[in-house]
């Protein structure tokens, strides 16, 4: 064979090849899940890593997600470290984040070796969210969680299928330890599936140009990546930013960024323990977070992969919320992960105005809700992140119900869908009209989305942040409005919630979600007559409101 191992045209085709595989890999997944939650909201992740673990290619999913796959991918090579710990057909698992899960037990990372040539050259892996994997409440969520032992059952790092065959008694205990285990047993499948599918296109390219080859195109293009964030990373403005902010439970989180011509530099050690509660996150999820603002900082456009990753340094205190120690409980880890999002983004968009926005709604806003199915008797949960608003930017108005920031590359669950498969009537999704976000650019509208239930005996279990503290605003514009949820009972009241679990529903409540309106920026009183006269013509505000925030009349 012809040594292609230095020719970059060759190692370009290989690059995107892996980009084909780990795509391939996002579309079987969804095709075979069983869950809405990963087959149509795309609540997952794809990748391929080296033979270490490095990523190598990114796939499509949530960008929080694919940036998990490394981490567990590098905790699997380091615990199997014998000549036949790892073995061609082998299939293995995490969930734990203190195993390399990094994220909550409901996502399980599915990784498989791949070989050419007698030798473990890269590995296939991908994550999704699964609906309930046991604990302490249906979903596998609940605010009242003190420890992890709690949140469900933990998978360590551990194989699952060896050497092509399935460890039944494994698949037993994951099955028999949920609510829905023929739905899990199926997403897990579907997980298998699709890094078979990865690790069989990879031994197809190294076998067509060569291991030698395969390994170099993955090593180039690592430098690649590093090649570009430090040329971009020249461009950024240099010094030290901090900012504190508090937060809606009371708490005050810090962060400082350093940026230097050699390393975009993240200081969190001066922030709180770690919680009681559910609310904390793990090192490397928050080293994610630090992730996705550098690469949307330097070079958005490009693959990600770990080159792009290594100017980020990343100090954190273990035992404080963004470094959790075990066996703290971490079932809500994204809410915390957004608001270390959402500050660093704060933190340096007074000195990158051309490239950061005002605030989002910066909420998963996380809605589960369950019971018993009335048509069928078996038991169904939702799990159904929502959609809100996104922050004015100083060239235009804010983007309207889009996912948040680390959430994004999902959807919305289709009504019918949610209907068919669980025991509600979505009765309206609309636009959030209430006050906030005006100014010379508006933030984008969050929506209100009503669930009706159609059994008793329900639940509904929610984390929201931002509901004290909305979406902030930049130059003189307006801060957003609250993410909130409501539950409007069939005989009277309503309950206004931000985080609740386990609370009882019954047939004809109504689940009331609101998301928030992004911030706004500039003056209102700058903002264009025409813009203003044709959000008036559509219903986004009243004239009366219009007249009183922008002076405007007809």
């Amino acid at each position: 064979m012809k040594d292609l191992s230095h020719d970059p045209i060759t190692l370009e085709i290989i690059q995107n090849s892996l980009q084909a595989a780990a795509d391939e890999m996002f579309a079987v997944m969804k095709k075979t899940a069983m869950s809405s939650i990963i087959y149509e909201v795309l609540d997952m992740g794809t990748g391929i890593t080296d033979a270490k673990g490095a990523l190598a290619s990114s796939g499509a999913g949530i960008p929080s997600f694919v940036g998990v796959l490394d981490k567990a991918v590098k905790v699997i090579v380091a615990k199997f470290i014998k000549p036949d710990d790892v073995e061609p057909g082998d299939v293995f698992a995490t969930n734990d984040p203190y195993f390399g899960g990094v994220t909550h037990l409901n996502d399980v990372i599915v990784a498989m070796p791949v070989f050419a040539d007698g030798r473990l050259i890269a590995w296939a892996a991908n994550i999704a969210h699964n609906s309930d994997v046991g604990g302490m409440a249906p979903g596998s969520l609940s605010g009242h969680a003190t420890e992890i032992f709690q949140e469900g059952l933990r998978l360590p790092a551990i194989k699952i299928i060896s050497k092509g065959v399935p460890i039944r008694p494994v698949f037993e205990i994951i099955k028999f330890n949920s609510r829905m285990p023929d739905v899990l047993e199926g997403d897990v499948w579907a997980a298998i599936a699709s890094v078979r599918i990865g690790a069989r296109r990879l031994g197809e390219l190294a076998a067509k140009y060569g291991v030698a080859t395969f390994e170099n195109a993955m090593v180039t293009f690592l430098d690649h990546g590093e090649a570009l964030a430090r040329r971009e990373l020249a461009k950024l403005p240099k010094g030290t930013f901090e900012l504190s902010e508090e937060q809606d439970d009371g708490r005050v989180f810090n962060v400082k960024i350093t940026i230097s011509d050699d390393a975009f530099l993240v200081d969190l050690r001066d922030n709180p323990d770690q919680s009681t509660g559910p609310v904390n996150a793990s090192r490397d999820g928050v080293m994610v977070c630090a992730q996705m603002i550098f690469k949307s900082l330097t070079d958005p456009a490009s693959p990600a992969n770990e080159g792009s990753f290594r100017l980020i340094k990343l100090l954190t205190r273990e035992g404080s919320v963004f470094h959790a120690a075990e066996p703290a409980a971490i079932g809500f880890y994204y809410e915390i992960e957004l608001r270390v999002y959402d500050i660093m983004w704060r933190c340096l968009a007074q000195a990158m105005p051309d490239r950061l926005a005002a605030g989002h709604f910066a909420s998963v806003c996380g809605t589960f809700i369950g019971g018993i199915h009335p048509d069928t008797g078996r038991q169904y949960t939702i799990i159904e992140p929502q959609v809100g608003g996104w922050g004015a930017s100083r060239t235009g108005d804010g983007n309207t119900a889009i996912f948040s920031g680390s959430h994004g590359e999902t959807y919305n669950c289709p009504a019918e869908i949610n209907e068919a498969r669980n025991g509600l009537i979505v009765d309206q999704m609309a636009l959030n009209l209430e006050p906030g976000g005006e100014g010379k650019y508006t933030g984008g509208h969050g929506i209100v989305m009503d669930y009706r239930l159609r059994a008793d005996n329900g639940f509904l279990t929610a984390g929201y942040t931002r509901s004290k503290f909305p979406a902030w605003a930049l130059d003189g514009g307006h801060e957003g409005s609250a993410n909130y949820i409501e539950v409007i009972r069939k005989h009277g009241g309503r309950e206004r919630y931000a985080f609740v679990s386990g609370l009882v529903t019954h047939t004809d409540d109504v689940i009331r979600v609101v998301t928030g309106n992004g911030g706004g920026i500039g003056n209102p009183k700058d903002r264009d007559r025409a813009a203003v006269a044709e959000d008036v013509l559509n219903g986004l505000i009243t004239k009366d409101r219009a007249a009183d925030i922008y002076g405007w009349r007809p």
